[in-house]
């Protein structure tokens, strides 16, 4: 998913729409099942078939399963443009799951727009405005997908849909129809260079400060 989001720059909303409820609904699924995943990214999901219709969960590592309902975690794990403000915060456990949805919104919004929320080449400003949680939403997303993104990266983790939640809102119905959209087609990014997503190897050495 990684590469295919770079190499279209962004996906029309009925494409997004196809491809991240597929996502979130794996999501939901390990939630449901006591697993968090911790290190949720776009690169975590591969295409199941040539069309790219179908996408899936790569694999499981990096999970957490948990013992009871009590998804409290302590230990900061996952990639720097993913990562929450109450990871950032420490100090402290946090919620797995509420984690978790922090990062579908990154990718929802990744998705949608070409770049990442929040984008800094240096770890110190990128933390610093994970932390502060201040992002733009661009005019051309309806204010569907506006309102579910904003109701993914909100700072407080209780204020955030969960995985489930998330599957039943609006904007997934207002894209439903009897056939889907095909690939292809984007529109032209409106992005500066240095906000684009980024190649492969450079989030790989965000991942490798964080760790």
């Amino acid at each position: 998913m990684h590469s295919f989001v770079r190499s279209c720059k962004r996906l029309r909303e009925e494409e997004a729409a196809r491809l991240f409820h597929q996502i979130a609904s794996a999501v939901a699924h390990c939630h449901d099942h006591g697993l968090v995943l911790r290190d949720l990214k776009l690169r975590k999901f591969v295409f199941k078939n040539e069309e790219r219709s179908l996408v899936k969960l790569e694999s499981l590592e990096d999970t957490h399963l948990l013992e009871g309902s009590d998804d409290s975690l302590s230990d900061k794990h996952g990639c720097p443009a993913y990562v929450s403000p109450e990871i950032l915060n420490g100090g402290g456990r946090y919620s797995g799951k509420a984690a978790d949805v922090w990062s579908l919104g990154v990718m929802l919004y990744t998705i949608l727009v070409g770049r990442y929320p929040f984008h800094d080449v240096e770890p110190g400003s990128l933390f610093s405005k994970i932390r502060r949680g201040h992002f733009s939403l661009p005019e051309t997303l309806s204010p569907k997908a506006r309102c579910l993104i904003r109701s993914l990266l909100r700072r407080q983790p209780g204020e955030r849909l969960t995985a489930r939640e998330l599957l039943d809102h609006p904007w997934f119905a207002a894209w439903a129809g009897p056939t889907a959209p095909p690939v292809g087609g984007h529109g032209r990014a409106e992005r500066e260079h240095d906000q684009a997503v980024p190649e492969a190897n450079m989030e790989e050495e965000l991942e490798q400060l964080f760790s």
